[in-house]
């Protein structure tokens, strides 16, 4: 893993952020209704700090092995464009959509927690993992959260690139100003 410095300094390039959900945006719990239904729950304060990051003006994009409509709708309510979904071979969608964008690796971040995760991880300028993450994800990693997966993890990161954006505090000012 990286320094605390060395991580600011990687995130200063980032302007791609990319995510798996299970396990990373959410618990990493699957609940199965009677009927075939899929639950998933997120934790608000994940999708406050992607809001932040679109606002902010990053790329944002979901990159996931399941397929499930849930995620459409969520990432739809926060704006994201860039989901998908059902993922084999995410390195892949990852080459693709730094393609579209035209970013280059280093200047993205891929957050995820499995070993399906983990040549993403390795590829992106920026490899992070989440508290509870797979232990041999964790040894390739240049961060890992303290913050578990579905519970802050992704604000964590979201807050992490802001703030070496220098964006974060302007940020918090705006949400001061509004009461």
């Amino acid at each position: 893993m990286k320094t605390e410095k060395e991580v600011r300094q990687l995130a200063r390039r980032v302007r791609l952020a990319a995510f798996d959900v299970d396990g990373v945006l959410t618990d990493g719990r699957l609940i199965l209704g009677d009927n075939g239904e899929e639950f998933k729950s997120f934790f608000t304060q994940d999708g406050q700090g992607l809001v932040m990051l679109l606002k902010a003006g990053f790329e944002v994009a979901i990159i996931t092995g399941r397929q499930s409509n849930i995620v459409v709708q969520r990432m739809r309510e926060l704006g994201i464009d860039h989901v998908y979904q059902g993922c084999n071979d995410k390195l892949a969608i990852f080459e693709k959509i730094l393609d579209d964008t035209g970013l280059k690796a280093d200047q993205a971040v891929y957050m995820g927690d499995d070993l399906p995760d983990l040549p993403v991880i390795r590829y992106a300028g920026l490899g992070i993992t989440v508290a509870d993450a797979h232990e041999f994800v964790c040894r390739h990693v240049d961060y890992r959260t303290k913050q578990p997966g579905g519970k802050g993890a992704v604000r964590e990161v979201c807050d992490l690139l802001l703030d070496a954006h220098g964006l974060l505090d302007g940020i918090y000012e705006e949400y001061l100003n509004k009461s």
